[in-house]
């Protein structure tokens, strides 16, 4: 999760960097924790010095017909006491996991100050806004007049934030999937891979998923998870695992079904497609050395960005602030998209560099080409793109004040040449 030895070099930056995210300094409690850790295990490693000598010093004695008892004793004794640090080893081991096991990441230092969203800073914007002769609606009036998008039948199946798409829309739901897995495919270098949607405790916990987030997520009654993101079987594929530098970076990337409890978003988007339990996404996810991660992280980003230029959306890259950041990363860019139904940018894609947050969770390394002891990969993952919100954003730049959508050119091929969705 963290490196102890950067902790003890410099214990103060470390609780700088939890103060940017508005957290309490931990520092001096961890290295005091290691520091009693380390007392009692170099005790522990004396005491098994003196009972191996012990047991090398009995032996001989006894063959010779001598009086072992005190030495017998005394090995009693350091039995007793080496099960005593044993356990407290074992305890100050635990309670700091337990601690380390809860605290962000840390944070680039190009990240900017603030609490929250309002203070993260745009860095480019691409296309401009399309204007109306009429007042444009929000992507579930449109799904809705055309008969195609139903959440009545969806909450009596399943309750609330769940669709049933039909027809033309289900089919251009799924032609943005189809495209956006050929782009990163073909185009853009990732390998494309179908993966589990249920996953183990270890998966959850290497890409930081767990503790953290298990309020967020969903859990079958055999103790497997429900996967909020390709990014956690894509990632976790790599976990336990010692690569050769040769054969990095590792591109992947997956079309999934993802599943979220959204706790904590209630009264939300309660409306439409925008933030939903079950829904698909184009995940990109890339295992590499730490010298080449932040170039991955433009080039991840600028994959991303493809889409929707491709697509013909106005979007804006937005690089997030610390109070925003996420958890597991070390920094964030979103791709906001422009919606006119809501007249405002909305997050369509989210591209972190965890930098070797999650590598030291899930132990994956990778031996350097140069010789010497493996190193911590870097990891990052990205949407490219959610299919259900860049659906939302496809429908509300190409509508027509009848109900009609135009499809976007890219597009046609998937849907049978089709190029306008009437009622």
């Amino acid at each position: 999760m963290h490196d102890i030895r950067a902790l003890r070099a410099d214990p103060a930056a470390f609780d700088a960097d939890l103060a940017r995210r508005g957290l309490e300094p931990v520092a001096q409690k961890l290295l005091s924790w290691d520091e009693e850790r380390r007392q009692a295990q170099t005790a522990l490693q004396e005491k098994q010095g003196r009972r191996k000598a012990l047991a090398r010093e009995i032996g001989p004695l006894k063959r010779n017909g001598e009086d072992t008892t005190a030495l017998e004793a005394e090995a009693v004794a350091l039995r007793t006491d080496m099960e005593v640090l044993e356990a407290q080893v074992a305890a100050l081991e635990g309670q700091s996991t337990a601690l380390l096991e809860t605290l962000p990441n840390r944070l680039d230092p190009s990240v900017p100050e603030g609490p929250d969203e309002t203070a993260n800073v745009v860095q480019h914007q691409w296309g401009t806004p399309p204007t109306f002769s009429f007042t444009p609606r929000q992507h579930f009036e449109l799904g809705e007049a055309l008969g195609l998008m139903d959440f009545g039948t969806a909450a009596k199946l399943s309750g609330a934030r769940f669709v049933v798409l039909r027809g033309a829309l289900a089919r251009l739901a799924r032609a943005l999937g189809q495209f956006m897995l050929d782009l990163h495919s073909d185009e853009h270098g990732y390998t494309e891979t179908q993966v589990p949607v249920l996953v183990n405790d270890a998966a959850m916990y290497g890409t930081d998923k767990l503790p953290k987030f298990s309020d967020q997520s969903f859990r079958t009654e055999d103790g497997r998870w429900l996967i909020p993101t390709a990014e956690v079987p894509l990632t976790a594929s790599v976990s336990g695992d010692i690569l050769e530098a040769a054969t990095l970076p590792r591109r992947m990337t997956a079309l999934s079904q993802c599943f979220r409890s959204e706790a904590g978003s209630a009264g939300r988007d309660v409306r439409g497609m925008l933030r939903q339990h079950q829904f698909e996404k184009v995940e990109m996810v890339s295992v590499t050395t730490p010298e080449e991660s932040d170039a991955e992280h433009e080039r991840m980003t600028r994959c991303a960005e493809k889409v929707l230029e491709k697509l013909n959306i106005p979007y804006r890259r937005v690089l997030l602030c610390a109070g925003d950041t996420g958890f597991g990363a070390a920094k964030t860019f979103d791709l906001e998209a422009w919606l006119p139904g809501q007249g405002a940018w909305r997050e369509i894609s989210s591209c972190s560099n965890t930098r070797d947050f999650q590598g030291r969770r899930m132990n994956a390394r990778f031996r350097p080409q140069g010789g010497g002891a493996p190193v911590f990969v870097h990891t990052l993952n990205g949407s490219g793109l959610a299919v259900g919100r860049t659906l939302i954003a496809v429908m509300e730049n190409n509508q027509h004040e009848d109900g009609s959508l135009t499809i976007p050119d890219v597009l046609r091929p998937y849907m049978g040449g089709l190029e306008r969705i009437e009622a």
